[in-house]
């Protein structure tokens, strides 16, 4: 049985939770495949907000299995808060939660190493959310970090405290200021640990391998976005993990040809929190229009985030790396009300030439992007149930995407809640 992958295409924050939570009704295993609780997927029902940090968006529905594979970094206090979260839902996290062996650590000590790292930058500063994530894979690529499996093991707290001697050290070098309490925080870390270890700890690939043999439908769930990939992202500002289709093979052990569909999630606009390149990005009314109607906060960091038009350079690049095989279109109602609506076709470079494919320096100076501009609508979206209601500007806002991109949209999410999604024939 081959497994479909579900991945954004833009900077994050493309609603990706929303998605599979929809999705999840059709599949027996939701696989979280790499990042970390840098990652905030939101999901909205029954007039309830939920937002998942590092459980997979499956979790509300009682028929899925969901796993945490190899290919993610946990922050074991940050897990113990978000089962805390959800245990007014009676899941039975015992049965329908996994974690791989081969999941990386998150320690203490990796958080604050994160802090020193971006407080000694100054004004260059990449915008990290402070999580621990970049320490805790560079000790991963290192060699040197501390997986799930490791505490199972009778002596692991010897390796434990010399990775934290090496990092108290390390903060040496960077001179920072910053106050910490480290026996505070390793005393909720190792209690936190205790959550950990009552939930099923699994060698995932193995069970993956066996779920597929066995016919099982499998979702595989990325976080952030496909422009924040640390080999293909905006680099230096991007995450630490491969956010692009190949990161489900590695972060999950699924061989290349067992994925089936690649769906691919963007916004009808783009966004982007923190620092790094935005060619599309508006500073004026349109952008705080933007922002406003489609509550644009993070919801990990609660940083406000910069919104600009769609870029259809940066998704083709997109859909390219990733061989998305359809689309699916979200927060759509939020254009609602602009007379006319603009679209990055290409790139007008600073020597006078212009440009479709993504640049490798997307920042770069003199960069324009060069718009196609289509009529907008006025009609509020977000009570339509069928497409055949949507306003005819609309449609032809998403015939000129799909014309584009060369790649059906088959979803359109005209709202936050589950109910607000509409499927296209």
């Amino acid at each position: 049985m081959a497994v479909d992958l579900l991945l954004g295409l833009q900077w994050g924050d493309e609603g990706k939770g929303k998605i599979v939570d929809v999705l999840t009704k059709s599949y027996d295993i939701i696989a979280r495949f790499q990042g970390g609780p840098n990652a905030g997927h939101t999901l909205e029902f029954d007039g309830i907000k939920h937002v998942l940090h590092t459980i997979p968006s499956g979790i509300f529905h009682p028929s899925a299995i969901n796993l945490i594979g190899n290919g993610v970094v946990i922050d074991p206090v940050i897990f113990r808060k978000e089962i805390k979260g959800l245990m007014p839902y009676n899941i039975d996290f015992n049965t329908k939660l996994l974690i791989s062996k081969k999941a990386h650590i998150i320690l203490p000590t990796h958080r604050l190493l994160d802090a020193a790292s971006e407080a000694s930058k100054g004004k260059a500063k990449i915008g990290s959310t402070l999580k621990g994530i970049g320490p805790t894979y560079m000790d991963k690529t290192g060699r040197n970090g501390i997986r799930i499996g490791d505490i199972l093991l009778t002596d692991w707290k010897n390796k434990y405290h010399l990775l934290s001697k090496k990092h108290l050290k390390m903060l040496d070098y960077f001179n920072s200021e910053i106050e910490f309490d480290l026996k505070s925080m390793e005393k909720e870390f190792f209690e936190s640990l205790e959550v950990i270890k009552s939930c099923q700890i699994v060698d995932s690939e193995e069970y993956i391998s066996k779920a597929q043999k066995a016919g099982k439908k499998i979702l595989a769930e990325g976080a952030q976005g496909s422009l924040l990939d640390i080999d293909f992202g905006t680099y230096p500002y991007v995450t630490s993990s491969n956010t692009t289709a190949a990161g489900a093979c590695t972060g999950l052990g699924i061989a290349p040809n067992k994925i089936k569909n690649v769906f691919g999630i963007f916004k009808a606009y783009t966004t982007r929190v923190g620092r790094g390149p935005f060619p599309t990005e508006l500073f004026d009314e349109s952008g705080k229009t933007m922002a406003k109607v489609g509550n644009e906060f993070g919801s990990t960091t609660g940083r406000s985030r910069r919104c600009g038009w769609i870029d259809l350079v940066a998704l083709k690049y997109s859909i390219e790396i990733n061989g998305v095989t359809q689309l699916m279109m979200m927060k759509g109602d939020v254009l609602s009300g602009f007379k006319n609506i603009k679209a990055c076709s290409s790139y007008e470079m600073e020597n006078g030439e212009t440009t479709l494919f993504f640049p490798y320096d997307s920042g770069a100076k003199g960069l324009k992007p060069v718009y196609k501009e289509l009529k907008g609508w006025s009609e509020d979206l977000t009570k339509i149930t069928d497409e055949k209601y949507f306003p005819e500007t609309f449609k032809e806002y998403i015939k000129f995407l799909e014309k584009e991109l060369e790649t059906p949209i088959k979803i359109v999410s005209v709202g936050p809640d589950r109910k607000q999604t509409i499927f296209i024939n």
